[in-house]
């Protein structure tokens, strides 16, 4: 199961994570959020930060210019819209770099009518929480909302998954939606504080879910 830790601001937390085999981290380039990136490293920091590890960058109603030049600036290989972007703002960005669009979902959302608009033109999906702001809400949507839908692209799960959710994940895991289950979000319940991850925790959640 490939893991996204997501919300760093650490150079050494995101080496830590390389080392121990996380696929993905996740730096929000959302001025209000708590884990704002610029606030504690420089984009050339960031473009420093090489490994196997893939940096993904979220973004939340950003200009399109703005995003690309981030994208180029923090050389960045992934691009998370957290927003109300349209299928045609995705578009533009996922002809320059592949690009997953988030979507907070409700227990009564007809979630396939929601994604279709954005079938051809992102890469992944990713089913998160609906709350009051963007972003991350730290807390769980219904996973049976996505049951046996057939949601025909990868997808990422997010949305308040903690370390005890492991047994919860490997039956989600049976149900037929997950065989486009790309990977699975992380940030707030493995943190210390905002922006600073527990490794310790983390590597627990790995070694569990593998």
């Amino acid at each position: 199961m490939r893991v996204k830790v997501c919300g760093m601001t650490q150079v050494e937390q995101v080496h830590q994570l390389d080392a121990m085999g996380v696929e993905f981290c996740g730096f929000i380039f959302y001025p209000k959020s708590p884990r704002y990136v610029f606030r504690y490293m420089p984009a050339a920091n960031i473009k420093k930060i090489k490994g196997n590890i893939n940096k993904v960058g979220v973004f939340v109603n950003a200009y399109t210019e703005d995003i690309l030049q981030t994208v180029d600036d923090c050389g960045l290989y992934l691009v998370q819209l957290h927003g109300d972007e349209s299928p045609k703002e995705c578009e533009k960005i996922s002809n320059y770099i592949s690009v997953i669009k988030a979507f907070r979902l409700r227990e009564d959302d007809n979630i396939l009518w929601k994604i279709k608009d954005y079938q051809d033109v992102v890469d992944m999906f990713m089913f998160d929480t609906e709350g009051a702001g963007y972003g991350g809400t730290g807390k769980k949507f219904n996973w049976e909302v996505l049951k046996d839908l057939d949601i025909k692209k990868p997808f990422f799960l997010s949305g308040g998954i903690e370390p005890a959710d492991v047994q919860a994940i490997k039956q989600f895991s049976a149900d037929p939606v997950a065989k486009d289950l790309f990977a699975l979000d992380i940030n707030s319940k493995f943190e210390t504080s905002p922006g600073i991850k527990d490794i310790k925790k983390i590597k627990n959640f790995l070694l569990e879910l593998r």
